[in-house]
């Protein structure tokens, strides 16, 4: 099956073909540093965090450019706030976007640009744009002239005469047309400002994505990505200024992920139900917030609610149990095959191949989690030839499966000791008192006195706490 994804410019799936055979180009808008990371902005990095692993997985030479918006009127205003210069606002959220997203379980796109260290570039394309009068400049500032380029609001499906009879009075009367956005904006008081020909000032946001692309990427490639909210008034802009400047199609596929909203209602700060990631990786494992954010298609909307995490937390728990009973029965050495093949990577693929579907993909391999575990319950005892070599292939293709996913990178019996010491904590239960009552009942077993045994197992199950005696010893875990 080949590669067809969903392009919002021209609201259709699409055959997907590279501009360069064998090799993919991304760029996707990054966050604005000027505060802590949230949910949203967690589901639009993971989606695209997959989409790169699959290009890879499949053979591809990926080259992912995500940027970092480090200057803008947010940082400005945060750091007015705090007392503090603009660059430290800023540096303060990148690191700490690193850290969020390193607990996510996300890989660094290959370049991950500044717009503050782009600022030639930037002057470079305004430049352009005013020669072919396609901008103009005012009192030390630039606007982008969206009369001029006759496509403006193809990406959107929005027409100008629309949004101009529509637009508010502006204060601001130099502009040709309300509509006009600003490339470059003419230094303030208290302001991180940049020479240019139009004097001081900084760039505008929109004109940030279009310099770093063309600069890492090229005038054209393959694919731009974000979240939904990102279609108008950015993404519009950003090709308005694109292909304006360099005359030819700025990407060919636009990918945009749903909103993720908390227990039915859109996430708002005015709200109060706006979750940081910090504060949602305190709550779950992040693998389990990973698989929720995977378990719905990108471009839907996803509801995040605790019934919603204990189902991503349930199915995570599952796979990890099958990895444990396969390492148990096969060992924990390298598999024999030597990649994913098969039913399984082949269905997995399809999905991914029908507009990137992780929760078909995520499906079918709860299907092969079945499977296996009926395999390894049927004659336990023996593996002949033929069922060890399907174990291990099955194997294999759940470890490739959940490379992309990037999930099940611990070991199963790290994730249940992490998962088993979350629990205890949000249960307020002390884990020495659970290790001292399953010692006692070994004990009791071992002398025979079944009466304690199954007092102290009854004692256990009124903690939530189910033990299960194995050949080499009991284990214990907490109930959900």
């Amino acid at each position: 099956m080949s590669l067809r994804v969903y392009n919002t410019l021209g609201g259709k799936k699409e055959k997907f073909e590279p501009v360069e055979p064998g090799k993919i180009s991304m760029y996707v808008c990054g966050p604005t540093v000027y505060d802590s990371c949230h949910i949203g902005h967690a589901r639009s990095v993971v989606v695209f965090d997959v989409i790169a692993r699959y290009f890879r997985a499949i053979g591809y030479d990926v080259t992912y450019v995500r940027n970092f918006t480090d200057v803008d009127d947010k940082i400005i205003n945060k750091a007015n706030q705090l007392g503090i210069e603009s660059v430290e606002v800023a540096e303060k959220f990148i690191q700490e976007f690193y850290e969020d997203m390193g607990a996510l379980n996300v890989e660094r796109a290959t370049i991950e640009p500044k717009a503050t260290e782009n600022i030639d570039e930037i002057i470079r394309v305004i430049e352009i744009l005013i020669g072919k009068d396609m901008a103009y400049a005012v009192d030390g500032d630039v606007y982008f002239a969206v009369e001029k380029f006759r496509d403006y609001g193809k990406l959107s499906g929005r027409k100008l005469e629309d949004m101009e009879a529509g637009a508010r009075v502006e204060v601001d009367d130099r502009k040709r047309n309300p509509m006009d956005f600003a490339l470059w904006k003419a230094a303030k008081p208290n302001e991180p400002a940049w020479e240019s020909p139009w004097g001081q000032g900084r760039p505008g946001w929109h004109i940030e994505c279009s310099a770093m692309s063309s600069r890492f990427l090229g005038e054209t490639f393959d694919i731009h990505g974000g979240g939904k909210d990102l279609i108008f008034p950015h993404h519009e802009n950003e090709i308005a200024q694109s292909e304006a400047a360099f005359e030819q199609p700025f990407a060919k596929y636009w990918l945009h992920n749903g909103f993720v909203n908390i227990r039915h209602e859109k996430m708002s700060k005015s709200l109060g139900n706006f979750l940081t990631i910090k504060e949602v990786i305190q709550q779950y494992h992040p693998e389990v917030v990973r698989l929720f954010l995977l378990s719905h298609h990108y471009r839907s909307p996803i509801d995040f609610t605790d019934q919603a995490l204990d189902e991503a937390a349930a199915g995570l728990d599952k796979l990890y149990a099958l990895l444990d009973r396969l390492d148990s029965r096969l060992g924990t050495g390298q598999e024999t095959s030597e990649s994913a093949s098969g039913e399984l990577w082949s269905r997995f693929c399809d999905a991914m191949n029908d507009d990137f579907n992780t929760a078909q993909g995520i499906g079918y391999l709860f299907d092969s989690v079945r499977n296996l575990n009926r395999l390894l319950d049927d004659n336990p005892q023996k593996l002949s030839g033929e069922k060890r070599s399907l174990l291990e292939d099955g194997r294999t293709n759940i470890r490739t499966i959940s490379s992309v996913l990037g999930v099940l990178v611990e070991s199963p019996s790290d994730y249940f000791d992490t998962q088993k010491t979350r629990a205890l904590e949000k249960a307020g239960i002390d884990a020495a008192e659970v290790e001292r009552l399953v010692a006692e009942r070994s004990a009791a077993r071992k002398e025979k006195d079944w009466a304690a045994a199954d007092r102290i197992r009854n004692q256990l199950e009124e903690m939530n706490i189910i033990v299960e005696d194995r050949p080499d010893g009991p284990i214990w875990k907490i109930t959900r």
